[in-house]
């Protein structure tokens, strides 16, 4: 906050950040130091206080991108950019909001007017971005959701305190409904610890004595192996929890990918490392009926699929099943995006809205900033709408023509693509692909040359590395075959969600190479241009 004569917003990047020195000269790339003051005197002229929220966004962005959006976002360096992504956007709105919070809380009088037109503005921009770009979901009303209500029921009698309802939704399966309209910062959900189902819920067992003097076995296992015991508990404090959970999970059927074949092989491995032996030895506490491979593989994709990692008030982080919030669903623009730390003043985990969620609309989280390929492996479904996360991998380390082995080409370790059509550069030099990536090929090609200029070697140096991308695009998709869509509506769900990411794979390959294709006729013209000047000069 200013002085009283003067009322400003202070955005500054962490030195901490660990990508600081990228985001400083993403910032200084559009005019911006890391620590910026922005005044907020009053104006006569229109539109002032939309374009101060304009600013403040800009900066925001930078400052809220995590890795895989920074290595994006430098392709847009010289460009007015709408959005990185969702996260970001929303992540960049409610800083905002959260520094004019703290400037009201010790304003003078004479600033609050100003402060408080800003801060609804902001709000208006959160609301508007997010009628913009979710994907509405459809509420199914033919579908009977007692047990679903007998646990908000069972819930709210052990201090759950929620604004939702669980309804089935069109696509989705079941999904959490708003109550009433529900605004940023309001608390949609909250879980008090005592229903969290943790490590310590299991240590007062007889179990948990046994389990305990195996060698190497993990509290995550550990909690695996008791939950397949307490579903069939009729005496369970979580009895009404298990009942709504399904007897079959939708990532049974993501076998299709060779990552889960592994992953499942490995789980064979450690399930015969524990069973028949532990049944043998303890039958009691481990009935031979209830410890089959297949509830054993149940249990597991009932932790994949719907566990949580929180952390408690003492600061260590718990793999936890949170009964009611596991039925909110995934967004790529959500309406909650934190809730994975313990508030130790209410000793509860709060689930706070970062944009509006309207009464009958379905309330979203995030999972995280994962792949469409992590969701399907892990929660057995594919994101609706364009996932910025999405990104074909190269292995580009062996890429060294002619480069001098003291003179490095690229601070970036690792490089890969998107679908291009999440550019807003497409011009010469950028071609909607990374900066990053662009520019580690052209220094390995010949790093004496200086890049982004017209010049007649530049442009055989920039045609040369288009060139090479092709070839490396075109025969991913000759790898990847073609994919009979029409034939989709004949195929299983798990076979269908298969084929759909294929495509995805497939269009992204596809959009890059288009793209190089787009970028080598640009080049020549260019470099038609530049080979006629020398003949008139």
């Amino acid at each position: 906050m200013g002085t009283d004569e003067e009322c400003s917003i202070v955005l500054e990047l962490s030195e901490n950040d660990p990508f600081f020195d990228k985001k400083k000269k993403l910032l200084q790339s559009k005019g911006f130091s890391p620590k910026e003051r922005i005044c907020l005197t009053s104006s006569s002229e229109p539109g002032w206080m939309n374009a101060s929220a304009k600013i403040l966004l800009q900066i925001a962005r930078i400052i809220q991108l995590n890795e895989l959006e920074l290595y994006f976002a430098e392709d847009d360096a010289c460009t007015s950019v709408e959005f990185y992504s969702a996260r970001n956007e929303l992540e960049a709105l409610n800083l905002i909001v959260l520094l004019i919070d703290t400037s009201l809380s010790s304003c003078t009088h004479l600033h609050t007017n100003i402060l408080q037109g800003l801060r609804q503005t902001i709000l208006d921009l959160i609301s508007d971005f997010g009628d913009k770009n979710s994907m509405k979901g459809v509420v199914e009303k033919n579908h009977s959701c007692d047990k679903e209500e007998c646990l908000i029921e069972w819930g709210e009698s052990n201090g759950v305190k929620t604004q939702l309802k669980i309804a089935y939704v069109e696509g989705a399966g079941r999904g959490a409904i708003a109550r009433r309209d529900l605004k940023v910062g309001d608390i949609a959900l909250e879980i008090p610890v005592s229903v969290i189902i943790s490590e310590e819920v299991v240590h007062e067992t007889d179990m948990y004595r046994v389990l305990k003097e195996v060698d190497g076995i993990s509290s995550e296992t550990i909690l695996l192996l008791w939950s397949m015991k307490e579903k069939y508990n009729c005496d369970s404090k979580f009895k009404v929890y298990f009942d709504t959970l399904p007897e079959k999970f939708n990532t049974d059927g993501t076998l299709l990918f060779e990552e889960i074949m592994q992953a499942r092989q490995h789980l064979h491995a450690q399930y015969d490392e524990l069973f028949p032996a532990l049944c043998n030895e303890f039958p009691d506490i481990f009935p031979r009926e209830l410890y089959t491979w297949e509830k054993f593989l149940w249990a597991c994709e009932l932790w994949y699929s719907n566990s949580m990692t929180i952390m408690y008030s003492d600061g260590k982080l718990r793999t936890c099943l949170i009964p009611i919030a596991g039925f909110l669903n995934h967004s790529l623009c959500p309406h909650v995006m934190h809730y994975g730390k313990v508030d130790p003043s209410t000793n509860s985990l709060k689930f706070r809205l970062s944009r509006p969620c309207r009464s009958g609309e379905e309330c979203c989280l995030s999972y995280g900033n994962y792949s469409s390929s992590h969701l399907i492996t892990f929660y057995g479904f594919l994101p609706e709408g364009d996932n910025p996360y999405d990104v074909i991998p190269l292995d580009i380390d062996g890429y060294d023509v002619d480069s001098i082995e003291d003179k490095p080409v690229s601070n970036w370790t690792t490089h890969m693509v998107r679908g291009t059509w999440l550019s807003n550069n497409h011009s010469t030099f950028y071609y909607g692909l990374p900066a990053p990536l662009l520019e580690h090929l052209r220094r390995s090609r010949s790093p004496m040359l200086r890049t982004k200029t017209f010049l007649q070697g530049n442009l055989e140096n920039e045609l040369e590395v288009l060139e090479d991308l092709i070839c490396i695009f075109d025969d991913m998709m000759d790898n990847m075959g073609d994919i009979d869509l029409d034939n989709s509506e004949n195929c299983n769900w798990d076979e269908r969600l298969a084929m759909n990411f294929k495509n995805l794979q497939r269009r992204i390959a596809c959009s890059v190479s288009t793209s190089c294709h787009a970028g080598v006729n640009m080049l020549k013209n260019e470099l038609y241009k530049c080979m006629a000047e020398d003949i008139r000069g």
